[in-house]
């Protein structure tokens, strides 16, 4: 991804400083309000007085079994009597009735109402578009993601996409993304350099230089080396930025990297005030590389404005009609510098 970003990033002295650095259900039940209670015994006989021995009363008049000798220790009450269950007392921890039962939709959630926090903010991420579906990332990307459960890696190779997606139109969107990502997959390299990358263009320079920090000491990768350099500049840094820049591994670059890298290092002689140290550092490149890839446009770009902070007009002029002259896809405001100059010389 480091490479597919190089040729998007700003203009300027350097990839930096020249413009932008280049939910419960209630406990307990509620009672019933009231029971049907115990019933009440039925009446003995007609006579009001003890019944003599030997006399049988008439079937119609016996009492009730339950009528005249109290109830013993243990004895359940009669059927008809015995209270409905919940009507007269409470159950410690009891169901309410289902009739009582609040209804789900209606129920009150605290949580749903409760602002959230900046961790849960970043894993949920901003919302993704409904067009992006993951499915256009990378293979080679894709493939680091297999480990994950499916719909994890799903979920985080669409915030991956949408980060690359919105990286130059919403730089803050992208970076936002990358971190629902990272708060998934903080262990893979991909994912950190993602972050990264979208940090450094979101102008989040000390963020982006620890997360590229991250990401090469995970796959071992040098191709960050020049972004990680630039963001030594943002943050006022220009003698590590040099470090970098003098890192071994910077010899074995591709050419596109190598002119990255030899940007910011003339960028960074600059910040130290070093204006013809930086003048031979981009002198060494090769500004009159034939082809037109970006990248010769940025080293003769770099190189021009590099020669009007020097002082030396002409030669910057002359160097800003070259930098406009293989520029067809205008990655620079070469020409309106060449004008700029052109009228400040005529003066």
């Amino acid at each position: 991804m480091a490479d597919q970003r190089r040729n998007q990033r700003p203009q300027g002295d350097g990839p930096g400083r020249g413009g932008r650095p280049s939910g419960g259900r209630p406990s307990g039940g509620k009672p019933t309000s009231g029971g049907r209670g115990g019933s009440k015994p039925q009446g003995g006989s007609r006579d009001s007085g003890p019944a003599r021995s030997g006399d049988r009363p008439d079937r119609g008049e016996r009492p009730a079994r339950s009528g005249d000798r109290p109830a013993r220790s243990g004895d359940r009450p009669d059927r008809g009597g015995r209270p409905e269950r919940g009507g007269d007392r409470p159950r410690s921890g009891g169901r309410p009735e289902r009739g009582g039962r609040p209804d789900r939709g209606a129920r009150s959630d605290s949580r749903d109402r409760a602002p959230r926090t900046g961790d849960q903010a970043r894993y949920d991420g901003p919302e993704l578009p409904p067009e992006i579906s993951g499915l256009e990332l990378d293979r080679a990307v894709g493939a680091q993601l297999k480990g994950l459960p499916e719909k994890l890696a799903a979920r985080i190779a669409r915030h991956l996409v949408a980060a690359g997606h919105f990286i130059d139109t919403d730089p803050e969107l992208a970076y936002q993304h990358a971190m629902a990502a990272r708060a998934r997959a903080a262990r893979l390299a991909v994912v950190r350099e993602a972050v990264g990358e979208a940090a450094y263009a979101a102008g989040h320079y000390a963020e982006a230089l620890a997360e590229l920090r991250a990401a090469k000491r995970m796959n071992g990768a040098t191709a960050y080396l020049p972004i990680m350099a630039d963001c030594h500049r943002a943050l006022g840094q220009p003698e590590q930025a040099l470090k970098l820049a003098k890192s071994p591994s910077v010899v074995n670059f591709a050419p596109e990297a190598k002119a990255e890298m030899t940007i910011v290092e003339a960028g960074a002689r600059r910040d130290l005030g070093q204006f013809d140290a930086a003048l031979r550092t981009l002198e060494l490149a090769p500004l009159n590389n034939k082809t037109r890839s970006s990248w010769v446009v940025r080293l003769r770009y770099a190189y021009a404005d590099t020669l009007e902070a020097a002082g030396r007009y002409t030669d910057a002029l002359a160097w800003f009609h070259r930098t406009n002259a293989i520029d067809a896809e205008e990655l620079t405001d070469a020409a309106e510098r060449a004008e700029a100059l052109e009228k400040r010389l005529a003066d």
